[in-house]
């Protein structure tokens, strides 16, 4: 059985993608820092029948990490999707974010995007081949402020993911990043005001209604699955239109 890895996996995003993954046919491993919303995504994932194993781990520990890939490919088999999708996003003006938020975004954002990558490429590569999904986000763009080590991660994602494309292509190793763009998601809990919020991201946007997170869900099952067998390098924008590239 095809095995699916998804990082923050208790956020709506996170779920809804396990969830579909589940429902095209992978087992299941889920992780997140938090074990009570990595745990009823498990479960969640189970209902639909599907096998789903959870792990509580913080992408900043490496050893974590790398025991986590190790217990998925002996209990469950080697990985042949991997979406890193975990992040962490703080809202604070350039010039007042101290090292330490810095550092912790990044952390999480850029290098546990890049440990786990290395992790499932490693038994994609022995295995004959995988697909890796990194979660980027519109904000790469530069169209919000107050947000810039997250975006510093954000683009990290999309370039990450042209490198690994053009290295792993090789091993039979497809890597793409998607940039969902604002998803009513508990990470907009960050901004004061979220009527104002809700209707500036409307006009923004080219569809006039918000996104959810199925329709997330739905193009990174499409990158994961025998449809989009020739697309690797690429990044995906699934933001109603508020960024065209």
């Amino acid at each position: 059985m095809s095995v699916a890895v998804v990082t923050g996996a208790g956020g709506s995003l996170g779920r809804a993608i396990a969830c579909r993954l589940a429902a095209d046919g992978h087992a299941v491993a889920v992780s997140d820092v938090d074990a009570v919303t990595v745990e009823a995504t498990r479960a969640a994932v189970a209902a639909q029948g599907a096998l789903a194993r959870a792990w509580t781990v913080d992408l900043r520990d490496a050893a974590a990490i790398a025991g986590m890939f190790e217990a998925i490919a002996s209990e469950l088999g080697p990985v042949a999707v991997l979406v890193n999708n975990a992040a962490i996003y703080p809202a604070t003006p350039f010039l007042d974010v101290p090292v330490t938020e810095y550092d912790d975004v990044q952390a999480v954002n850029q290098r546990g995007y890049w440990l786990c990558a290395q992790a499932a490429a490693r038994q994609m590569a022995r295995s004959g081949g995988g697909v890796i999904v990194n979660i980027a986000s519109i904000t790469m763009h530069g169209v919000l402020p107050g947000l810039a080590a997250y975006v510093a991660t954000k683009g990290a994602a999309a370039s990450m993911a042209r490198a690994l494309a053009r290295e792993l292509g090789p091993d039979g190793i497809r890597v793409n990043a998607v940039c969902p763009g604002a998803f009513p998601t508990a990470a907009e809990e960050i901004h004061a005001d979220p009527v104002a919020y809700n209707q500036y991201v409307l006009d923004q946007q080219s569809l006039k209604r918000r996104g959810t997170p199925a329709e997330l869900a739905a193009v990174v099952s499409f990158l994961a699955g025998p449809d989009s067998s020739f697309v690797t390098g690429q990044t995906i924008g699934v933001d109603g239109g508020w960024v065209m590239t």
